[in-house]
């Protein structure tokens, strides 16, 4: 079961860094990422949060995130959607708590759906075009095959803690529950509700508790 409790500013004895990771068709200025920020500037003055922007390629997102955390133990990755996938990913890769918003598990196959009609993949190339976010990453065909080639493996599943909504309207939020739970991860999951997490006002205080409860382990 999930309990939230308030923890006192005197337990954070340390700035802590937390990292805000958006989600495809996003940037640093996503909803998610301003209501992060504005709930620990009201609540957390000690928490640090740092909203990147992940529009470029999945190697440089890797290595900004890299950079950022620079084997920092006071960091805390929170991720929406294939924000998610990476704050799993550096989870894997660094050691980091994670937690994890309607997380995208497989961003290679769930971007399969660019893969319309008009693309006829024996003529695709690794640098052809596939879709261009909002933000201005070119999603190329060669990213497909990345992703495929870094499947999170789920390394550390006690510094990681997933929000879901079942009623995700963009990802199978069962296969995802399902793919959590045999990681052995706690996942809270909720009836309804949909991929962007309309009511994250309502839920970020959980969000923020897990945050700092993983930092502190």
């Amino acid at each position: 079961m999930f309990f939230l409790y308030k923890i006192s500013q005197n337990k954070l004895r340390k700035i802590m860094k937390l990292i805000y990771l958006h989600g495809l068709d996003s940037d640093s200025n996503a909803i998610k990422a301003q209501i992060t920020q504005t709930y620990c500037q009201a609540n957390y003055p000690n928490i640090e949060v740092i909203r990147p922007d992940l529009n470029r390629t999945p190697d440089e997102v890797v290595k900004l995130l890299k950079s950022l955390i620079i084997d920092d133990r006071n960091t805390v990755l929170i991720g929406s959607s294939l924000g998610g996938y990476f704050a799993n990913l550096l989870s894997d890769l660094t050691g980091v708590p994670a937690v994890l918003l309607n997380p995208s598990i497989w961003p290679d196959i769930s971007f399969r759906r660019f893969l319309d009609q008009n693309f006829d993949e024996r003529a695709l190339s690794d640098e052809t075009v596939i879709y261009t976010t909002t933000g201005g990453w070119q999603i190329t065909y060669g990213d497909l095959a990345w992703f495929e080639r870094h499947r999170l493996a789920v390394k550390n599943p006690d510094l990681i803690k997933v929000l879901l909504k079942m009623g995700d309207e963009l990802l199978d939020a069962q296969v995802t529950q399902a793919f959590y739970d045999q990681k052995g991860v706690q996942v809270l999951a909720q009836a309804g509700g949909d991929h962007r997490i309309s009511d994250y006002e309502v839920q970020v205080a959980t969000v923020i508790d897990w945050a700092i409860r993983l930092h502190q382990r």
